[in-house]
């Protein structure tokens, strides 16, 4: 490796940590929501001032230490590391598998729950090429799995084919997680009102950018769930 090649390295590596530092405070922001802890409860609990959790969560040039950092992680019940977007680029459930872990079927009430109104999810179809399973932002919408995508796609090409919908969360910290999967036949959403309802109804655009003018939605056929429960 030469001089030049070795400094890039060290810089690239250098801004990369910068930027997973520059994004702590939103880690921490969504980890305390996501466990309903309000500012004042996650700060009481890591031993610092409320004050200061609100200026690790708004301000993208806070640096906290990794004092503050072990203690929050504990309090969030997640990893420094994770904190810090070190797995950000890792699957998730690397972790190794709690004791006595049980596999708890999920009621259709608690599968519609986990759907929410929106959310990332993975739609798998049969192609030309074999089963394919893409990932893409959905709203629920009238019972139904609402995307948009571009004509010419995978997913557009599901239209008129039975498919797999499936959503699901991994806790690392807890070695818990859960799964939702929808199963049912794929359409193309052509009446303008119903299109329009649809883009009222969407929580955001695509991830993914560009223009995606098709909406589909998928009618659920059966909702099966399952969650992982560590006693």
């Amino acid at each position: 490796m030469s001089e030049q090649t070795s400094s890039n390295a060290v810089s690239g590596t250098a801004d990369s940590a910068d930027s997973a530092r520059g994004d702590i405070g939103r880690r921490i922001a969504r980890r305390r929501e996501e466990l309903g802890l309000t500012r004042e409860e996650t700060a009481y609990r890591a031993g610092t001032a409320p004050g200061y959790v609100r200026y690790l969560e708004e301000q993208s040039t806070a640096t906290p230490g990794p004092g503050v950092l072990i203690r929050l992680a504990d309090v969030l019940e997640t990893s420094v590391a994770a904190l810090r977007g070190g797995d950000a680029d890792l699957p998730p459930g690397t972790g190794r598998a709690a004791h006595h872990a049980q596999l708890i079927e999920l009621s259709a009430e608690e599968c519609r729950a986990r759907l929410s109104t929106h959310g990332v999810g993975r739609l798998a179809t049969e192609t030309a090429e074999g089963p394919l399973i893409v990932p893409l932002n959905y709203s629920v919408v009238d019972g139904a799995i609402a995307f948009r995508t571009a004509p010419g796609t995978t997913s557009a090409k599901a239209v008129g084919t039975d498919v797999a919908f499936e959503v699901d969360h991994i806790d690392e910290a807890l070695s818990q997680g859960w799964s939702v999967l929808v199963r049912g036949r794929a359409r193309a959403v052509t009446d303008p009102d119903a299109a329009r309802r649809l883009e009222e109804h969407a929580y955001s655009d695509a991830w993914a950018g560009g223009e995606r003018s098709l909406w589909v939605c998928v009618d659920p056929v059966a909702v099966t769930g399952r969650r992982i429960d560590v006693p």
